[in-house]
């Protein structure tokens, strides 16, 4: 929690030092001046605080003193405390982005609630520019952000064999950034001078899949009319990633063993061995190294893929990183809508710490999408449930928030979040009924 403070300026110095004392009693910070050039000297655009000033004073009077701090940084929370006559006056400088103005005589805890109120909205304000600016920060190590030891570690192991030519297992959950963490170790070593090939190998069927890793002569089958090279060999010189590598049927997994074995391809209706120097680079939303989980695939090619293995530690475990990512994903967002970034609130925070994040940065960056556009739902931005509410009651609501948030994760698939829920697809729609919740809402552009 950073430090609250206040820059308190004011020529009479009775009031002043009342004013000075109320202030600290409150648990404020309190640097007094008696003239707005010597407060001035103070202010910087780091300050975390609030300025509170007479507006009535020698030399420059407390109006004079707003425009130069909006100047400085036109966040700066400023509070006028006035005459009755400066009041007209006052209500233009709130027109003018002052935060308030308090008249005299005035009671302490109507200054002291003000002060809070601008000092809280300092903060957010110091908080969403530390995390813009963390994220410039960490452009050069776009798009892998974060600061906690897990990513730390990961982004050193990347960097540490990237120029290698050993083959990666990936290992990590849906939506955790497998592909990112591919395409560094691509860019990051020497063979960033060749392709990047990627092949998700649950979203072929097993009659293509064989023609596009490893290619064909002309008159191979039926309709191969012409030449086409595979993407293994397309890959030769760079990297080839294969993801979902689970999903891959049996006959090309051994096929692919031997690729692996003799950096040589043969495609289809040719017996021509053709070499190929690339790194394989897999990725699995399961753990391979368990047979129970392995299922149908080949131990021999678990082992021949896992000389390094990087595991991607999903959101939930690295929580202190969700408001670093969030705020760089958020002022993307915001430049590709054409929109200004939005503040992020203290619900918006506490829903960001709490969620579980099963889609992790995938949806994490749906999220950020729908903030910008100012389309969130209101379960993620509502106050904290009623703890006097009966158990029925907040169990519903719980049901109804879990509910949507698997849908978010799961970008409005109904099959996924079934299966997800482990409920029936008819208790499902039920409950989507009685929550009163629309699917469409929840579909995004991947």
């Amino acid at each position: 929690m950073m430090e609250r403070s206040v820059i308190l300026v004011d020529d009479d110095k009775s009031l002043r030092r009342a004013t000075r004392q109320t202030l600290e009693l409150a648990g404020f910070q309190v640097a007094d001046f008696d003239s707005a050039a010597d407060a001035l000297s103070a202010v910087t655009p780091q300050l975390n605080g609030v300025i509170v000033t007479d507006v009535r004073m020698p030399q420059i009077d407390g109006l004079q003193l707003f425009a130069r701090l909006r100047a400085i940084d036109p966040d700066l929370p400023v509070i006028l405390i006035t005459g009755h006559g400066d009041i007209p006056m006052a209500v233009q400088a709130i027109q003018d982005g002052a935060y308030d103005f308090i008249a005299k005589p005035f009671a302490t805890e109507r200054l002291v609630h003000t002060v809070q109120r601008a000092s809280e909205k300092r903060q957010l304000v110091m908080e969403n520019r530390a995390l813009r600016q963390a994220a410039e920060q960490a452009r050069s190590d776009l798009p892998l952000i974060g600061q906690t030891p897990a990513i730390e570690n990961l982004r050193r192991t990347i960097r540490n064999i990237a120029d290698t030519d050993v083959d990666v297992l990936i290992a990590g959950e849906t939506g955790s950034g497998k592909e990112v963490v591919a395409q560094l170790l691509h860019e990051w070593g020497h063979r960033s001078r060749g392709n990047f090939v990627a092949l998700n190998c649950g979203a072929l069927p097993e009659s293509v899949i064989e023609s596009e890793l490893f290619g064909h002569e002309a008159g191979a089958f039926t309709g191969a009319q012409k030449k086409r090279i595979g993407r293994i060999e397309h890959a030769s010189g760079g990297t080839l990633f294969l993801d979902e590598i689970e999903s891959m049927p049996a006959a090309t997994q051994v096929k692919l063993l031997r690729v692996l074995e003799m950096r040589e391809i043969t495609p289809l209706g040719t017996n021509e061995a053709r070499p190929v120097s690339l790194r394989v680079v897999a990725a699995a939303k399961v753990d391979l190294g368990d047979p129970a989980q392995r299922g149908e695939f080949r131990e021999d090619l678990y082992y021949r893929l896992n000389v390094v293995t990087l595991t991607i530690p999903p959101l939930r475990e690295r929580r202190d990183d969700i408001p670093l990512l969030f705020s760089h994903f958020l002022s993307a967002a915001a430049r590709r809508f054409n929109r200004d970034v939005p503040v992020v609130d203290s619900a918006t925070h506490r829903h960001l710490m709490q969620h579980d994040w099963p889609g992790n940065v995938r949806e994490l960056v749906h999220f950020a999408d729908r903030y910008a556009l100012g389309v969130v739902p209101a379960t993620h931005s509502a106050p904290e449930p009623d703890l006097h509410d009966p158990l029925p009651k907040r169990l519903e609501r719980y049901e109804a928030t879990l509910i949507r948030e698997t849908l978010t994760a799961k970008n409005g698939n109904v099959q996924e979040t079934i299966e997800a829920l482990g409920i029936p697809r008819k208790t499902f729609y039920d409950k989507m009924q009685r929550h009163g919740i629309n699917r469409a809402e929840f579909k995004t552009e991947s």
